[in-house]
């Protein structure tokens, strides 16, 4: 039987990625996908959602529209995240405009009412700030109850990106993150910059995937090409020419969890420090006294990532 799942999304071209191998990939069922500000605001986070399952002939997964803003802080998006996260992915993706709309419902009510009336068990995969997560922990006094797993991309442990100390997603609604760290899931898994660092994409990666003809290959190939080249000139890996697909990883975990290598270790997140806010303090010599509550990425097996995606991408939607 397929792995249930419901991305939690702020599209850009790294979630794209990530919604094409979970819509695609035999082994995984997309029950829905719901949108968060975050790279770019939500409605553009909506929009390319819904322009890559059209792209790729899974517009019948349904795409729900979530929070525009953090839970609490009112000042995100600011110049400063828009500006850097637009070069890497652009306000709209370059595919053609979507022919399928949203969902009336909201992404938190979406949430809410599928953990309610689910029978089966649905991992939930949040890639972008966990405002619609940590909306749905306060509105439902059960819903952490009924989710069995949650894989998150977000934090870091050695380098963060948007500030020295803290990953985007974490960043953007440091109190949405903390409050999802502290809610005591049955079993949650973060996919931080540590592991996707370590999971590099290449341009000759790219070059495969243009010369395979399917849809998910020539969107793959323009979405990840153009984060080689922002990575290249404004965050250059340690390999020149390649570039992380973070949201892409937390996928290719439901398939084979051993494509990263993770600790349980008590993980929170600081909201206060003007220096620090956003950063996830990961418990790593275990001096705190707070009990383990996540299985924390440090590493990830490349090739096996990339193997892992370009057999995915191959592959184009059943007919239906």
């Amino acid at each position: 039987m397929a792995r249930k799942l419901i991305l939690d999304v702020d599209t850009g071209t790294d979630d794209a990625v990530a919604i094409m191998m979970a819509a695609l990939h035999p082994d995984l069922e997309l029950v829905g996908v719901t949108t968060v500000n975050g790279n770019v605001e939500v409605r553009y986070c909506t929009d390319n959602s819904l322009r890559v399952l059209d792209f790729i002939g899974r517009g019948d997964i349904p795409v729900f529209e979530g929070l525009a803003r953090p839970i609490a802080r009112p000042d995100f998006p600011i110049p400063r995240a828009i500006k850097k996260s637009t070069g890497v992915h652009g306000l709209e993706l370059p595919i053609p405009e979507p022919t399928s709309r949203k969902q009336d419902r909201s992404a938190v009510e979406f949430l809410i009412e599928t953990y309610r009336a689910a029978t089966d068990e649905i991992t939930l995969v949040p890639t972008g700030p966990l405002s619609n997560i940590a909306a749905a922990i306060a509105l439902d006094p059960k819903f952490v109850e009924r989710v069995p797993e949650v894989v998150l991309m977000g934090g870091a442990h050695h380098h963060g990106n948007v500030t020295p100390s803290a990953e985007m997603n974490i960043w953007a609604d440091p109190d949405a993150s903390a409050s999802v760290f502290a809610a005591g899931f049955r079993k949650l898994v973060a996919v931080p910059l540590d592991a996707t660092h370590e999971a590099l994409v290449s341009l000759d990666d790219v070059r495969e995937m243009e010369a395979m003809g399917t849809p998910a290959g020539t969107a793959a190939a323009r979405f990840i090409g153009r984060r080689i080249g922002a990575y290249d000139a404004n965050q250059p890996m340690k390999e020149r020419g390649a570039a992380p697909v973070h949201d892409a990883l937390c996928v290719a975990y439901l398939v084979d969890p051993s494509v990263i290598e993770t600790e349980f270790l008590h993980v929170a997140v600081e909201t206060q420090g003007p220096l620090t806010v956003g950063r996830t303090v990961v418990d790593t010599n275990r001096r705190g006294e707070g009990a383990p509550n996540c299985h924390f990425a440090f590493h990830a097996d490349r090739a096996k990532f990339v193997a892992m995606m370009l057999e995915t991408l191959r592959r184009t939607a059943p007919a239906r």
